[in-house]
């Protein structure tokens, strides 16, 4: 399994069997150096509503031809578009081709044009992602919260957590989340993508390290193999 970063909590993962992207956000993205006219993909991850997660799902999911994978409400609301999808729930997990998802909880908001005429669109979630032997875990927005210590079971090799604060949480609760999840490697997402998010990812990693834990800061663009 490789994982390649696009900026803000945007990621390809690419399986032995298909290519996968997580909460696509690239075309009013001001940190992604690629479009998503410039991503091949075969399915689609959305962990919640806002655009800064879905912008880019739909064009996306239509170009190529890809499934939606997402909470109910998100799926039919794609679906209603044109789109090809597949609904769940938290809790809940399917085997797809390339592998097995699951959608964990998440404690954030889920909705689109929340500044205009908002459309609430369930419940916001993570994903357990299980392919080629390896479990990647992307936790979307979220503050921390104590039943990340039920999501580890099993084991993590790869976790994707938020540390930009103001939205999700910051990095001392996700200090504490990589003590619940327990991955082998930890990759910080949603940061310094505006100032409202703004964080010292390296200080991030380094306070990581130095209570046992290994975090990889990756730049946009750059790829690393589970």
């Amino acid at each position: 399994m490789r994982l390649t970063y696009l900026g803000h909590s945007t990621v390809l993962v690419e399986t032995k069997q298909a290519r996968i992207i997580i909460d696509p956000y690239l075309n009013e993205s001001p940190v992604a150096r690629i479009k998503a006219a410039d991503v091949t993909c075969d399915f689609v991850l959305v962990t919640h509503g806002h655009e800064d997660h879905s912008g880019d799902a739909l064009e996306i999911a239509q170009r190529c031809g890809a499934t939606i994978v997402a909470n109910y409400e998100i799926a039919e609301y794609f679906g209603a578009q044109g789109a090809k999808t597949h609904g769940m729930n938290p809790g809940g997990a399917h085997q797809f081709p390339f592998g097995r998802v699951k959608l964990t909880l998440a404690h954030h908001t889920s909705s689109v044009n929340a500044g205009l005429n908002p459309i609430y669109l369930g419940v916001p979630c993570g994903f357990l992602v299980t392919a080629d032997g390896k479990t990647l875990y992307h936790a979307g927005d979220t503050a921390l919260f104590m039943d990340m210590q039920l999501i580890a079971r099993g084991g993590i090799d790869l976790a994707l957590l938020p540390i930009g604060d103001n939205f999700t949480m910051g990095p001392a609760d996700a200090l504490t989340a990589l003590d619940f999840l327990k991955p082998k490697v930890a990759v910080p997402i949603h940061f310094n993508t505006w100032p409202q998010i703004a964080q010292d990812p390296q200080k991030f990693a380094v306070d990581a390290g130095n209570a046992g834990h290994t975090v990889r800061v990756l730049e946009v663009g750059e790829s690393i193999d589970v």
